[in-house]
Formats: structure tokens, sequence, C-alpha cells
């Protein structure tokens, strides 16, 4: 009987299509040869669910890449097999379970993993587009598309590390940008060899390579830096006589002294680099539109990488080094006059104060009062959708479009009949969302799609496998720490605001009871979940 579980990632350019294949690279004559016997065709269907349309290549381990067909859902797909199945299949099955533990706009999605011994297949989303390497092969990107590339990125690895696990395979390879302009990260591992540390590294990488052409093989060790064979090769990043690195405004005009030296740094073995959050919420602020003052030469680079905090909006003058360093970067603030002490020499940065514990006001005596600090919107890394009582598991999917700011799109149930409370057979559906940390909740607000919605939310303090069996223990914990009754604004919103001031929370589950009437039945449609605290 063949068993589901959940993936890997990997890609791979053909036709003009991406799927998701090994390395990024397409499969040389010493790619492990694949079993012919009994090997798939055109129109069979898998696990009674997945068509195989086309046989689109074989990556470079050996595995066959199909396009197909959800024949349920009606959605293509693509399938990666692997001959044989069982225990030489593990490593390939449980780097699906791990990553289909991770939900992300800005992560290749993954729908299925099935083990039949003779076989084991994942089935994961299909992406139409090219891989930043074979983008970047027609033309270097412009200075904002290559931040926002490298924003996607950093935001999809700050996902995968808020859950403990390492990324382990980024390099232009691994980076696909769909027709549509959207930009996911594939190819996860699982073999332990990487740190979080490389992962944000190679994101330096990435946008090096994004902005010249070139990958910088530097003593920083970047997994897929020397990886490629063919037209998958990537061109080594300029040099000067003593083999230093040429950096990218040296390689390209047009470059912003920022954004070469925030590249550089995290390419710079010597400056520890800062946490994925931090640095992706960095490039989010960079991540302007050209016509703005993304040219200009002046924009912040200030992580406060060692106390966790958002970035303060501290400006660097233009064409200054600014470390990125965990013990601190340089920063000088522009206030009408330059206000600062310019440091280029490393111990500069051991003597700067931490932002975060600067005075902000005298007290009497002369005694410095802390800064307060103030509530505001905290960012979710991650969703899932709780269904203990499901029968095929349809409805687990798009909880990423419940935190992606865009109300008009979002995650909603199947339609009931008979019955609001989900048809009499469910105790209910819920939604999982992740902070990332523990933090300080103020309030919670969900934009449904609809008035008369019945929902309760909880917390707990594990999280729990995704599936049925998962499912029902994650919400059996919740149920046990409700927060409150959700204030109703009369129409679309609900607001839970009895949250304890002294408790930090990290996950909680916001938990539909009834639906309201829709479509001759019962259904809702989750559009936005935001989260204030501190």
């Amino acid at each position: 009987m063949p068993s589901s579980t959940g993936p890997s990632i990997d890609t791979i350019t053909e036709g003009g299509r991406v799927t998701q294949v090994g390395e990024g690279q397409e499969a040389d004559e010493s790619a492990p040869s694949v079993m012919t016997f009994g090997a798939p065709t055109a129109g069979e269907v898998l696990a009674e669910r997945y068509e195989l349309v086309e046989h689109i290549n074989n990556d470079s381990a050996g595995r066959l890449v199909w396009r197909g067909v959800d024949v349920v859902l009606r959605r293509p797909v693509a399938v990666v097999l692997r001959y044989p199945g069982g225990d030489s299949a593990t490593e390939m099955l449980q780097a699906a379970v791990a990553a289909s533990r991770v939900i992300h706009p800005n992560l290749v999605g993954v729908y299925d993993a099935i083990d039949e011994s003779e076989r084991a297949y994942v089935v994961r989303e299909w992406v139409d587009g090219q891989s930043l390497r074979e983008l970047v092969a027609e033309e270097p990107l412009d200075p904002a598309r290559a931040t926002a590339v490298g924003n996607a990125v950093a935001s999809a690895l700050a996902a995968v590390h808020a859950t403990g696990m390492v990324h382990g395979n980024v390099h232009p390879g691994t980076v696909m940008i769909s027709d549509d302009g959207r930009v996911v990260l594939a190819d996860a591992r699982t073999d332990g060899a990487d740190s979080q540390e490389i992962d944000v590294r190679a994101v330096g990488g990435l946008l090096y390579f994004a902005l010249t052409g070139h990958w910088p093989h530097t003593e920083v060790p970047l997994r897929g830096a020397t990886a490629g064979h063919g037209r998958a090769a990537i061109p080594d990043a300029v040099r000067d006589a003593g083999g230093a690195i040429a950096a990218p405004r040296q390689v390209r005009a047009g470059v912003p002294a920022y954004l070469d030296d925030l590249t550089m740094d995290l390419l710079d073995a010597e400056i520890a680099p800062p946490p994925s959050d931090v640095l992706a919420a960095e490039l989010a602020r960079l991540d302007v539109p050209a016509d703005e003052h993304f040219l200009d030469n002046t924009g912040p680079l200030r992580f406060a990488a060692e106390t966790g905090e958002e970035p303060s909006p501290l400006a660097a003058a233009g064409g200054r080094k600014v470390a990125i360093g965990i013990a601190g970067l340089l920063a000088v603030a522009l206030v009408g006059l330059l206000v600062g002490i310019s440091a280029l020499g490393g111990d500069d940065r051991d003597r700067r104060p931490d932002a975060a514990t600067a005075p902000t006001a005298s007290a009497p005596g002369g005694e410095a009062t802390p800064a307060a600090v103030a509530a505001g919107p905290l960012k979710i890394s991650g969703a899932r959708i709780i269904d203990p009582d499901s029968r095929d598991r349809a409805e687990v999917r798009d909880a990423d479009k419940v935190f992606d700011g865009k109300e008009e799109e979002g995650w909603e149930t199947q339609t009931y009949r008979g019955h609001p409370n989900f048809g009499n057979f469910k105790r209910g559906m819920g939604i999982w969302l992740d902070l990332g940390e523990p933090r300080t909740v103020k309030s919670l607000q969900v934009q449904l799609s609809a008035r008369g919605a019945s929902a309760q939310l909880f917390a707990g303090s594990n999280d729990h496998p995704s599936s049925k069996t998962g499912d029902d223990a994650l919400f059996k914990e919740y149920a046990k720490t409700p927060v409150g009754e959700p204030l109703e604004d009369g129409g679309t919103t609900m607001t839970f605001n009895a949250f304890n001031a002294d408790t930090k929370y990290r996950y909680l589950l916001f938990w539909l009871t009834e639906l309201p009437p829709s479509d001759g039945g019962y259904k809702i449609g989750v559009q936005e979940i935001t989260v204030q605290g501190s």
C-alpha cells in the first residue's frame, strides 16, 4: 500500500518551464542510470490521482522528472520519481516531510510524497518561468530587481530558519522566477552539512550574481558555488591580481553604494552575518520602486541583530563601508546635517552603543529612561491549515494567502451541506500561526469573506506534524488554552485582544466552529490575519 508523506526541492529549466528537480542542473552522462523496467509512461496515473503528461528530464541524481496533472484538483504538478523506493528513498522522503511543514509564498509548494517500495516519488508545485541562473545568463538584473530577489530569498530562509531547519542549497539554480514575477526558493537539503549562517551568506552570493552575472567563489563556503557543468556552469567572479573579488560597483556601473556594501559584507568571512529575518527586513525596506529613491546613494544598513529587533531607520552615507556583524553595524544618520562618527576600523564597531538600550530621555536626577517598546504589526513566519477530521485533506492548501497582505486573496473552506457546523461531521477547522519566536501579543485580527462565522482562538507551545493525526494532537493541546472571545465589528472582521500581558506567544490557532450560509450550503474564506504586539 503506498505511503504518503510530504518533500525536498530541485530545479531545471526546459523550454522556458521551470520544474522542481535535482540541484538546478541538467543531468550529464555521469548521472546515475534510472531503472527502465516498469518505467512510467505518459497517461499513467500514480496513486489514483497524479496523471503523468510529459517526461521533462532526468536530474543530476538520476531521478525522473515529469510534468503531470492532479486529476482531483485539476492543476499542473511536477512529479519526481526515484527507483527504487524503500530504504534507498528515505532521505528524499524525509526531506519531503521537513519541507512540507514550512509554508511560505517564496518556497516551492509541496503536495505529496509517496513510497511504493519499487519506486518513490514527490509531487510538487509546477512553476512556469526561469531559474535565476537562466535569467541572469541573458543579462544581469537592475539593482531594484536584484534587491527584490534577495528580499524574497531571505524571507523564505527566515521561514525555514524559524523552524530550526537549514536550507543548505541556496544558489542561482535553486532560485526560480515565475512568469508572473513570483520568486521561489527550491531544493532544500536535509544532510545537516550546512548552517543557517551559510544560508544567509549565500544571499550575498545571489545578490552578487544578480548584479554581475558571476558567482563569488570565496573562502566562505557556499553550497552550489562550484556545482555546474555545460551550460549549467556559473562563471567565477572578476578578481584582482591578488585574487580578491571585485565589488559589484567595480564590475558594473549604477550599483548603489549601500547595496554594494551589503553584498560584500555578507561575503566577508570576518563579518558575522545577521539572522535571516533581520536581513529580510532590511532588504524589504530597500525593495522599493526604481522611480522612488532606490538609486540614491543613501540607504539604511543597520541591523539590531543582537536583540532580535527590526532594523532601525538609520541612514548610511553613500559609499561608506558598513559592517553587518552581529557585534553591530556602523550607521550614520542624515538629519539635515551629517551627524555621527565615521568609523572605518573594526575596533569602533565594538564601541558603538546598542541602539536598543540607548537612553532616549532624562529622568529626574539625570538618570536615563529606557525607550518604550511600541506595539506594531508582528511578522507571521508561517501558517498551516489544521483539519483533524479531514477525509481527503483537500482543504489544507493556501495557508500562506492569509498573511500575504492581499485581502482580495485568501484561504477558504469547501461548501458543507446540511449544517453550519461543517456538515455535522467535523469539530471545526483552523489556521495555525507561527510568529517565529515568543512575542508579546496585543491583538489578533481576522478579515473574513462573509458575516456569520463563529470562531475561537487558542495558544500552544508545540508544533505537530502536518497530518490528520498531527492535527488532532495539535487541536487537543491548543484547546486547553483559549484566548478570550472575539470582538466583532458587525461586519466581517473578528478581533481577539484578551492576551495575557505577562505571557509571550509563538504559536496561535484560529479555530472556526460554524460557517455562514453560502452557495446553497455553508462556507467561509479567511482573507487576511494580522497580529499586533511587540
